[in-house]
This record gives structure tokens, C-alpha cells and sequence, in this order.
């Protein structure tokens, strides 16, 4: 190999390493602002999944043990 492609070579691999640690270290330079007149809207809900789900379980305990006798036997 020629001098000038080993060169060529290492740069590109010093390039590979140091892009992923340069961009890690502009990202950690951004200024965050704060903001005012912040709503309430996010909320908190996980009380509907629960409700959804207890409904859910009832609806399918209810056809689960509905039972309407239909295994009576048909011979006299």
C-alpha cells in the first residue's frame, strides 16, 4: 500500500469515530427555555384504561358464565 491511501484510510476511520462524539457534544450545548403559561391538558389517564379493562372483564365473566342450561338431555 502506498503511503498516501494508509493516510486516506486513517482518516476516514478517525472521521467514523470522532462524528458520533462530536454530535453527542453538540447536542448537550442546546439552551433550554422555560416555558410560560404552561396548560393542564396532558392530564392523568390511566384511570379510564383501568376502567376499560374492569368493564371488560365483567362483560367477559358475564358470557363466560352464562349458562342457559342447554345441555339437558333429549332421550325420554
Amino acid at each position: 500500500m502506498s503511503k498516501f491511501r494508509k493516510i486516506a484510510i486513517s482518516l476516514a476511520a478517525i472521521s467514523m469515530v470522532a462524528a458520533p462524539m462530536a454530535a453527542s457534544a453538540a447536542s448537550g450545548a442546546r439552551a433550554s427555555s422555560e416555558v410560560s403559561g404552561e396548560n393542564d391538558l396532558g392530564g392523568n389517564a390511566s384511570w379510564i384504561i383501568g376502567l376499560i379493562g374492569l368493564i371488560g372483564g365483567v362483560t367477559a365473566a358475564i358470557i363466560i358464565d352464562n349458562n342457559d342450561n342447554d345441555d339437558e338431555p333429549v332421550s325420554p
